[in-house]
């Protein structure tokens, strides 16, 4: 698991100098009191055209963007701890002369402006967003036939949604949102042809070294056929689940929510499951206590197959969808042929998906790495 994003700020007890040329300030214009000041936010470029932004408000600096990104040429394998992250954004911070993050020792409450409402706060670093990432190799070739059978799974009670160019999926709710956690599923060599290796070639050239590494770096995602999972962790879910503060707050439980994630595609093979598979799925995973039951479970599965549409205020549909959930397979969703089909053909075609090794001339990122834009 690799950290592809992460905005963080921290409120310090001194005044913060200036760090760009202008300054905004919030008057009364009453009394003609400054009630706040904010600077615009400075975009803070490292070699390769990489960038974070830094915004220093009153007392306040927030830094984000991908602190496995800047200084480098690519971001396939990146940071995996909280604390590599900060020590890049360190770095930056002290190369503008403001004070660095540091974690946090204690949580202090404060009372909200309707004298109700209670807000938490550290002496320490607060993260607001956290992006978790992780490659998976599926073989050269299979990635969107790989990214066609997922997108028949739901995650998190939310719905899969295959993009048009079959190179992305995503889920959201039924409103298209995502509020909590925004989870995907991409082509990653397609989105470095699409987002980095234009760019590279027209800033060194096809026959510089930046470029031809990067194209190795696309080539290699190409030959093991890299999908790359990705979770955007909203301010709101880090809230809920007490991931917010730098040095009190245990991140390991990162992993199990990520891992959650990467299991999504281990019940893909049941969507090929026969009638009499079904039933014996059910049973094996005690689901249901009877042949009987499992029998009556597995023709719903088979109709849903079929394109059969369920009437889903009865209650026996009810029961037998709830059983079928626990395969991940919801005929409350109609059985798309076209993407099924790309899990039916593993008779003939395996797709067999595993961890990607990093290769040994693969650039890793380092603590040290920070070159900057003269």
């Amino acid at each position: 698991m690799f950290i592809d994003w992460m905005t963080i700020y921290q409120d310090f007890e001194m005044d913060l100098p200036y760090i760009s040329n202008e300054v905004n300030y919030t008057v009364d214009t009453d009394s003609g009191d400054v009630l706040s000041e904010s600077q615009p936010a400075l975009r803070f470029e490292g070699s390769y055209s990489t960038s974070v932004s830094v915004r220093v408000s009153g007392r306040r600096v927030t830094i984000k963007g991908n602190p496995s990104r800047i200084g480098r040429l690519d971001n396939l394998f990146g940071f995996s701890t909280i604390d590599q992250c900060v020590s890049v954004y360190n770095q930056i911070l002290l190369r503008l002369n403001l004070p660095p993050f540091t974690k946090a020792t204690k949580l202090y409450q404060l009372t909200g402006e309707d004298g109700k409402r209670v807000i938490t706060r550290s002496n320490g670093a607060t993260i607001q967003e956290l992006h978790i990432t992780t490659n998976k190799s599926v073989g050269a070739g299979n990635v969107r036939d790989y990214l066609r059978s997922l997108s028949t799974q739901r995650s998190r009670n939310s719905l899969p949604n295959l993009h048009a160019n079959g190179c992305t999926i995503d889920w959201l709710s039924r409103k298209g949102k995502a509020p909590l956690i925004y989870q995907s599923v991409y082509d990653k060599a397609n989105e470095i042809d699409i987002h980095q290796l234009d760019k590279i070639k027209r800033k060194f050239g096809t026959h510089s070294d930046e470029y031809r590494y990067l194209s190795q770096v696309r080539d290699y995602c190409l030959s093991v056929g890299i999908a790359r999972f990705e979770q955007k962790l909203k301010s709101r879910y880090l809230i809920r689940e007490n991931l917010r503060f730098w040095g009190i707050h245990d991140f390991s439980k990162l992993h199990q929510l990520h891992q959650e994630f990467l299991s999504i595609d281990k019940n893909l093979w049941t969507t090929a499951m026969d009638f009499q598979s079904i039933s014996d799925e059910l049973i094996n995973q005690n689901i249901c206590s009877s042949t009987k039951a499992a029998n009556s479970t597995a023709q719903y599965f088979y109709q849903w197959l079929c394109g059969s549409r369920f009437d889903l205020s009865k209650s026996a549909v009810k029961i037998h969808r709830a059983r079928l959930r626990k395969l991940h397979i919801d005929i409350a969703e109609p059985c798309d042929v076209s993407r099924h089909s790309a899990v039916r053909v593993k008779e003939q075609r395996e797709i067999e998906v595993g961890e990607v090794a990093i290769p040994h001339w693969y650039r890793k990122p380092s603590i040290n790495h920070l070159r900057l834009v003269a």
